[in-house]
């Protein structure tokens, strides 16, 4: 039953993440509740998630693009290095310590997620990045994408747009670098023991199927409420998470 419930949840978080982006806020407890740890849930979810962003990647890979002074391909090497880098950090992080850190992620990922949906416009309209703050910017997200990679793909397109590409440009571009980053991480993570294939495949092909069907509805249905909608799951995690922190 518990596989059943997962395979649903992530047909939701796959359409989510092609509609409005937050899938994870759905997949990390769904993955938990059968019966997971979290760092055990952070890793299958990386993996499970990494074939739907692969295709979402390659549909936008004609427009995506590098900055002045500095190549998409340079941000193609900044984000394998520092997705690489955050997923070791990840498995040499005790699980204790992790699980207490996981509230805290998650209420990042959720505030991130809310600025980059209905704040970053007003407040970086001004703000400049130089192709080498560009470069050290990327660099770390990866890191951070590696490690859990809630809120990254807004956090890359801020600095993106920071660095004078356009809002459209900017989620093209970050869709390749997060498959990219995430690429790294999973190849290290398919040695791990807390990767549980079983609820992986479950999820990779529940959220694949939600990712095509939230394509074909990207068309027609409000944006705005579906941001929302992650923002009110995010902040019930959150406190969810909270209340069960050891």
């Amino acid at each position: 039953m518990s596989y059943i419930l997962l395979f649903v949840v992530a047909i939701w978080a796959g359409a989510q993440n092609a509609l409005a982006g937050g899938g994870s806020f759905l997949i990390l407890p769904a993955l938990m509740f059968t019966g997971m740890d979290a760092l055990a849930a952070n890793i299958t979810s990386c993996v499970a998630l990494f074939p739907a962003q692969l295709a979402t990647g390659w549909t936008g890979r004609k427009t995506a693009a590098g900055i002045s002074g500095l190549t998409l391909q340079t941000l193609f090497g900044l984000s394998i290095i520092g997705g690489a880098i955050g997923a070791v950090i990840l498995l040499n992080t005790p699980r204790g310590l992790f699980a207490g850190l996981v509230p805290w992620l998650v209420l990042f990922a959720t505030l991130i997620f809310f600025w980059g949906n209905f704040l970053r416009k007003s407040e970086m309209a001004d703000m400049h990045l130089s192709p080498r703050g560009a470069a050290l910017m990327q660099f770390l997200i990866a890191i951070y994408g590696g490690y859990f990679g809630g809120g990254a793909g807004f956090l890359m397109v801020s600095a993106l747009t920071m660095a004078g590409q356009s809002v459209h440009v900017a989620s093209t571009t970050k869709n390749i670098l997060a498959g990219v980053m995430n690429a790294s991480a999973v190849m290290i993570f398919f040695f791990s023991p807390d990767l549980h294939w079983s609820q992986m495949l479950a999820t990779a092909s529940g959220a694949t199927i939600g990712g095509i069907i939230g394509g074909r509805f990207l068309q027609s249905i409000d944006e705005k409420i579906l941001r929302i909608i992650v923002i009110i799951i995010g902040a019930a995690l959150t406190i969810g998470l909270f209340i069960k922190a050891p």
